[in-house]
């Protein structure tokens, strides 16, 4: 009886220590899992990263063309006089487009243009026939662009502008994101400085 008491106090004590033991290396087990976990989900962000750059580098290496090509919802403009002196020109409502093939059509209209008395448009009074003219242009054509100079050049084919019909323009781009386009107009047929801006069609 002594001798057994002994046995299973001995067992008794040890029983614990090999629970201990047990535990520490479940803990052991989880951390490590959970430093797996971690460590695949830092590679995951990592790739994602690396991917993203690789996409931005791509769209960053896109020629200006590319980059112009669709079509272009009008923002605002503002006018610069020779004296130095500027105006907004609001109001207006606009559109550019280019394609990739090179070709282009540009509509600019003022938003209050009066409505004709008479429904045919050809028997507008003087009054009507030129606060139309005075208040709308579109025109359209091929275009061609200098990469290094940043210049757009449309080649107008036709116009509500005749004097315009065969002539070379200049657009200067200012400014092209994925989104938003400012080109300046060096001299208007005013011979006024013109900046417009405008943003992508959704």
């Amino acid at each position: 009886m002594e001798h057994g008491g002994r046995n299973k106090f001995r067992t008794a004590l040890a029983t614990p220590r090999g629970g201990m033991k047990v535990g520490k290396l479940h803990q052991g087990r989880n951390i490590m899992k959970r430093l797996s976990t971690l460590a695949l989900t830092t590679m995951s962000l990592l790739l994602l990263g690396v991917v993203l750059l690789a996409g931005d580098a791509i769209a960053q290496q896109k020629s200006l063309k590319e980059q112009l090509v669709g079509t272009w919802i009008y923002v605002s403009s503002t006018s610069t006089r020779a004296d130095g002196s500027k105006t907004d020109r609001p109001n207006l409502k606009g559109i550019v487009i280019y394609t990739s093939d090179g070709h282009f059509a540009f509509v600019s209209v003022r938003a209050d243009l009066p409505k004709l008395a008479n429904p045919d448009r050809a028997r507008a009074t003087a009054e009507e026939a030129q606060a139309v003219v005075a208040g709308s242009i579109a025109y359209y054509g091929t275009y061609s662009i200098n990469e290094v100079d940043k210049v757009i050049t449309p080649k107008v084919e036709g116009s509500t502008f005749a004097n315009m019909i065969g002539t070379d323009q200049k657009r200067i781009i200012t400014s092209l994101t994925a989104d938003e386009l400012k080109f300046t107009n060096p001299r208007t047929s005013s011979g006024e400085t013109l900046e417009i801006v405008w943003k992508r069609a959704k």
